[in-house]
């Protein structure tokens, strides 16, 4: 089996796919979003099919080796996403051609679901207690929100004070046996980041999330070791060797690497093992497609450290598409009692529909982060 062709679609709101195409007629499939910057991928992904024609789809293990190893300048969001969308097509084709699910091939299941949360509010939140009860109702068992707006290094009590009150309504709603999981967004600066945690810490969050950038860790490691709130991170970590330092630091308890950004079901199964043998949980980032949250269930059924599954269903970004639009059965993600059953289906365990995702790529989108200030007129992290 060879492949023929690598082709990407740039579709509605802000995702990337790859197609990959054997001279034995199976495709796979392959989800690279980047938020932001999905024509730099592309491009990317375009330059790396110049590799990847004319060879085996199934030897994925060492074409994800000469991808990375073979770039004399490796790593970082762009390559990484290339790789990532690579790596679920060959994957998706792996299984398709042993008709099989992607978890059989890795080892077979240690688990058939998977707990998921959803998001409440938006980039500035508002109304999430609203939210949150509608959630619940829905059936979920856990839900996340961002937590503070734009915060300078030192700031207000009055912002510190809103943002307990956001969390404080969440709890008073939903009571103490739902998750809440905190996202500082890498918003928080290291004086900012030890106020707001002790702050929060009466109101038994799940977890709160990137508290600071991960490059600044360091600098707050005592903060972090002694809260008494797990702390998760690493949606902007790209390979195990961005994590290394990090899961050996004891600084955090749940890593969210994305299959998406951190070289795809290949790197993300390593990285989650490094994770496992120091005892810290896995909870992949995915506020993506289908496709990535395909992909990151066949992880979480083979990975024992997994604990609960982001996914974007209703997620603010998803304005002019929603999760389930680009997939034939769209109950494949069916969420019952804030669990998500592990798909089965040969491959990624989903069936994308080829027809629609042409109509939008037509479309496209130039999706972009918002630029925030602060009130002196300086740059605000979003």
């Amino acid at each position: 089996m060879k492949i023929t062709s690598v082709t990407t679609f740039t579709v509605p709101p802000r995702w990337l796919f790859v197609r990959i195409e054997t001279d034995k007629g199976l495709v796979g499939w392959g989800e690279a979003s980047l938020e932001g910057r999905a024509a730099s991928v592309a491009a990317i992904i375009d330059e790396l099919a110049d590799y990847l024609i004319g060879t085996d789809p199934r030897r994925i293990e060492d074409h994800w080796t000469v991808l990375y190893r073979g770039a004399f300048y490796r790593g970082g969001p762009l390559h990484m996403s290339a790789m990532s969308g690579i790596d679920q097509a060959l994957w998706d084709i792996a299984g398709k051609a042993l008709n099989a699910p992607v978890h059989q091939l890795l080892g077979g299941k240690v688990r058939d679901s998977i707990k998921v949360y959803s998001w409440i509010g938006g980039d500035r939140p508002a109304d999430t207690a609203a939210q949150a009860v509608d959630r619940v109702q829905r059936g979920f068992t856990a839900v996340k929100m961002n937590g503070p707006e734009e915060l300078h290094y030192l700031d207000s009590a009055d912002k510190v004070a809103q943002v307990v009150a956001n969390v404080k309504a969440i709890r008073d709603a939903v009571g103490p046996d739902v998750g809440i999981g905190v996202d500082f967004h890498g918003r928080v600066h290291r004086p900012m980041a030890k106020v707001l945690i002790e702050a929060l810490a009466p109101y038994q969050l799940m977890f709160i999330e990137e508290p600071v950038l991960s490059e600044h860790v360091d600098g707050i490691a005592d903060v972090l070791r002694n809260s008494t709130t797990p702390i998760a991170l690493g949606e902007r970590l790209y390979s195990r060797w961005d994590y290394k330092n990090v899961i050996t630091s004891g600084v955090v308890d749940i890593i969210q690497p994305d299959l998406s950004h951190a070289g795809g079901i290949t790197e993300v199964r390593k990285i989650a093992s490094m994770a496992e043998a120091y005892d810290i949980a896995v909870a992949p980032h995915c506020p993506l497609g289908p496709i990535a949250l395909a992909a990151c269930l066949q992880l979480d059924a083979v990975t024992y450290n997994a604990v609960i599954q982001e996914q974007s269903l209703g997620i603010h970004y998803n304005t002019s598409n929603d999760l389930l639009d680009y997939i034939v059965d769209k109950t494949v993600f069916t969420y019952t009692d804030g669990l998500v059953t592990i798909p089965d289906g040969p491959g990624l365990g989903i069936e994308v529909d080829e027809d629609y995702v042409r109509d939008r790529a037509a479309q496209g989108h130039r999706w972009r982060n918002p630029v925030w200030r602060h009130s002196d007129g300086s740059f605000a992290e979003w």
